[in-house]
């Protein structure tokens, strides 16, 4: 087995866990986020990714439709939500929603703001008409957090919602609402939001509805590293449990209008959290490179740190880039194949659950 150098010799013992397939402890996670050796972590992290993967790099033909920016909550970190009447504010019809629907769409991702009175019956009827409208197309809609929601503005068990969203023809859920799991950092961002516990909460019971989905991390706003391996470490439980989990998502904090920090993380510290994904989530099947809120440099970079999907073509994405996000609001098929082409890897096209259509060789 090849041996990797490293500049900091703390590495060291944690190359001779990772290679031996033993699992890294909350300390161990710390030191991946301290250390200042970013090549030698990243060569750690490209041989677990190597060894599940091997030189393959997926990506879905999607569309993200943010079905709504109206929303009761206001998080401290968020430059999408809008109050009724306030100018910006909209929420889109059914019609609306599928005619946003495109030719060759393989998944719809749908997310929103916590509307203040839709009734729940307004969701099912969404899922179902694109459902029935576009039968070959997979639906990954509403985070925990959305759920959490409606069930306490309906007073509906969670199991009876997503029983009745995957009768509609719901395939999956996104990772989103999570943010990080620090009741520090709830406090003072997102008081309003699902806790950490109510999240897992919801994920485990989709998981055992037989609804797979992803998770994520929101970081480079207040959050401490230890809170991140926090994190991290609480969503490798649940998957130990549950194995439901597809992808893990690092989103990077947008500065926007909110400005909880002076700047945006750095690429250096994108490619460091990717990499310490990689290296702790040993039982995640696959690390996203979210070109959206990296860029697509930085997202190709990543390739090569432990990340093998790209996420998907979007489309038009708002959250995001209400916050300022420089990204393109979406790329084509030919573009992403491109972006995996130049970090040295194979573009794998897939379903939204991971079923390979096409391997670019």
């Amino acid at each position: 087995m090849k041996e990797l150098d490293f500049r900091d010799g703390g590495l060291l013992p944690l190359w001779e866990k990772v290679r031996s397939g033993v699992r890294l402890t909350f300390e161990e996670g710390l030191l991946l986020f301290e250390t200042e050796d970013l090549i030698g972590l990243g060569k750690m992290a490209n041989y677990v990714k190597r060894t599940r993967s091997g030189e393959r790099v997926y990506f879905v033909v999607n569309r993200h439709i943010n079905y709504t920016n109206l929303c009761v909550l206001s998080c401290g970190f968020c430059d999408f939500a809008r109050k009724k009447g306030l100018p910006g504010a909209y929420e889109l019809s059914t019609e609306e929603v599928l005619g946003l629907v495109e030719p060759g769409i393989r998944e719809v991702h749908i997310v929103g703001g916590h509307h203040p009175d839709w009734p729940f019956e307004r969701y099912v009827e969404m899922v179902k008409a694109v459902h029935q409208r576009f039968p070959h197309v997979q639906i990954k809609a509403f985070t925990a957090a959305e759920i959490d929601h409606i069930s306490r503005r309906w007073k509906l068990p969670v199991e009876e919602i997503l029983t009745r969203l995957k009768e509609a023809g719901l395939s999956s859920m996104p990772g989103g609402g999570a943010e990080v799991f620090s009741d520090r950092v709830r406090r003072l961002l997102f008081p309003g939001k699902a806790p950490a516990e109510r999240w897992l909460h919801i994920h485990r019971l989709a998981h055992s509805l037989g609804i797979p989905s992803n998770a994520t991390l929101l970081y480079g706003h207040i959050e401490t590293y230890r809170e991140r391996v926090q994190h991290l470490l609480m969503l490798r439980e649940l998957q130990d449990e549950t194995s439901g989990f597809l992808a893990f998502i690092p989103l990077a904090y947008q500065v926007g209008e909110t400005k909880l920090v002076q700047r945006q993380a750095s690429a250096l510290e994108d490619l460091k959290t990717v990499a310490a994904s990689r290296l702790l989530l040993d039982n995640f099947p696959h690390i996203k490179a979210y070109w959206v809120m990296v860029g697509e440099a930085t997202a190709s970079i990543a390739l090569n740190f432990g990340a093998d999907d790209m996420d998907g073509t979007i489309g038009q994405e708002r959250i995001a880039h209400a916050a300022g996000a420089e990204s393109p609001a979406g790329l084509a098929r030919e573009r992403i194949i491109r972006l995996i082409k130049d970090a040295g890897k194979v573009p794998v096209e897939r379903d939204a659950l991971y079923h390979v259509i096409r391997t670019y060789s």
